[in-house]
């Protein structure tokens, strides 16, 4: 199932998406999806660190080195 969803983009943003789309034989919808999911996991990734940052900051995160790290994979 898909969902509906109205997003406003600059003017220039959209221009630019119809050219791209009418070079293309694609519909801007499609590049906006194609957006959409080839960035969310990067910013998904970013909020994510970005908690867990905080975390370490309040002490709430054990930190270990790259040294420990590793010398404890080979154990």
């Amino acid at each position: 199932m898909s969902k509906q969803m109205a997003v406003r983009i600059p003017d220039e943003t959209y221009e630019r998406l119809k050219v791209l789309a009418a070079r293309t034989g694609r519909t801007t919808t499609y590049y906006v999806r194609e957006a959409i999911e080839e960035h969310l996991d990067d910013l998904e990734d970013v909020y994510l660190a970005e908690q867990t940052l905080e975390r370490i900051r309040r002490g709430e995160e054990t930190v270990i080195s790259a040294e420990d790290f590793w010398r404890d994979l080979e154990d």
